[in-house]
């Protein structure tokens, strides 16, 4: 047997190469540990996490209480199938919509299993509720959109690299520009139209934030045209943006969302940080109206809704609330922000900054072809920070949202240092 503590970086990357499949191309280090914002290599050295698993992490890494719930629960049981009832899965979907105000939950693993059952929902509602005629059913999508890479959602999908090589495609989708409401308006004309689905920030598009009318007035205009508002809060959502959800908007809520009725998602869709990072589980809500025309046999998972990921879920959630996470991120999000506005008046390598709470981007002043942002995210490494480019020209920042203000100033010394000392090849 293979002695995996004498491995260096440089042999568990060639074991990957080797025996992996290649559908990523990750920033060449290799993490064997993580505590809070912070993650170790296996050779020791320590970073700063400022990409918190794309904000699975939003509770920090390996936090005691989750980590104490998985423990305790996995002692006692961890899958049944939904063959049979469980003791733990009535109490998290009783947990789930009165945390975020909603009748029923629909419990999946992964973000995109989470969006393709929002999906399948809103087409059965648009033909049991709305009236569509069956297979008519049009679901619109925001371009620049990342829902995952089944293949239902990179039909909706307007990135290369997603969906070229993957076709035929889903039919009845309709794609439209994001943050354009004329877009929507004329979109929603189509009486077979069922959904709006929307990230209400874009995120791996290089956390593309809206005008702030944006989610009000797609409430209003679904709300009239009788089609469903669809919110993929997979990444936005648990407090990563200064608030519990991004569809939140300007509200006075922090830990706990009233959820105003005018920005209030008819489908929501949750993932990552439901768990802390330490399970996959995502999850659709939806009040009666919709949850109820999914019956029996039409959708379903062999781990949804499994008693482990719902106790975990619980402390996950609990952390949140406890640890005031929603207010920590807006906080410290104004901060980094006004830091990296003031690097951008002082180095013409850096010619935007943009975001909400802690999920924030900088877009690096080269083509989107040009290797400069990865390469200055190689330089931050080696400076003991980690973060990755997307879109080529842009770096997105997301740290454990337990980060402290101490932490936060030595990481903005870190990307000012490395941005300011930085020299193109």
């Amino acid at each position: 047997m293979i002695n995996q503590n004498v491995l260096s970086s440089k042999d568990l990357m060639s074991m990957e190469d080797k025996y992996g499949a290649h559908n990523y191309h990750p920033l060449e280090v290799v993490l064997s540990k993580g505590e809070g914002v912070y993650v170790w290599d296996v050779e020791g050295k320590k970073y700063y996490d400022f990409l918190s698993a794309y904000s699975a992490v939003n509770q920090g890494h390996c936090h005691p209480r989750i980590i104490g719930a998985l423990k305790d629960q996995a002692e006692i049981l961890t899958l049944t199938s939904r063959a049979f009832y469980n003791d733990m899965l009535g109490r998290y979907e009783k947990y789930m919509s009165e945390y975020f105000h909603y009748d029923k939950i629909l419990p999946m693993n992964t973000g995109v299993e989470a969006v393709e059952t929002a999906l399948k929902l809103c087409r059965k509602w648009a033909y049991r509720k709305k009236g569509v005629a069956e297979n008519q059913a049009r679901i619109i999508f925001a371009s620049g959109n990342f829902h995952g890479r089944t293949m239902a959602v990179i039909s909706a999908s307007v990135d290369p690299s997603s969906r070229a090589g993957f076709g035929p495609y889903m039919p009845g989708y309709d794609i439209i520009p994001y943050n354009d409401l004329e877009a929507l308006e004329n979109a929603l004309k189509d009486d077979n139209v069922a959904g709006f689905i929307v990230e209400p920030i874009q995120g791996e598009a290089g956390v593309v934030v809206p005008d702030d009318n944006y989610l009000t007035e797609v409430r209003r205009m679904c709300t009239e045209r009788n089609v469903l508002f669809i919110a993929d809060e997979v990444q936005t959502g648990i407090a990563r943006t200064g608030r519990l959800l991004a569809t939140c908007g300007n509200c006075d809520c922090s830990n706990r969302c009233e959820n105003k009725p005018e920005v209030k998602p008819d489908i929501l869709i949750l993932g990552k940080a439901l768990s802390g990072g330490v399970f996959p589980v995502s999850a659709v809500l939806a009040d009666d109206e919709i949850m109820l025309c999914i019956r029996p046999g039409e959708h379903g998972s062999t781990f949804g809704g499994n008693p482990l990921a719902c106790k975990v879920a619980m402390a996950a959630l609990d952390v949140v609330r406890d640890e005031n996470l929603a207010e920590n991120a807006d906080r410290l999000g104004n901060l980094f922000r006004k830091r990296m506005n003031r690097l951008v008046e002082k180095s013409d390598w850096v010619s935007l900054v943009r975001g909400k709470g802690l999920l924030n981007a900088i877009v690096i002043n080269d083509t989107p072809d040009s290797t400069t942002a990865w390469n200055i995210c190689l330089v931050l490494r080696d400076n003991g920070l980690l973060a990755k480019p997307t879109h080529g020209n842009i770096i997105r920042f997301a740290p454990p949202l337990v980060m402290t203000e101490e932490q936060l100033m030595e990481c903005c010394d870190i990307i000012e240092n490395t941005i300011m000392n930085f020299k193109k090849d």
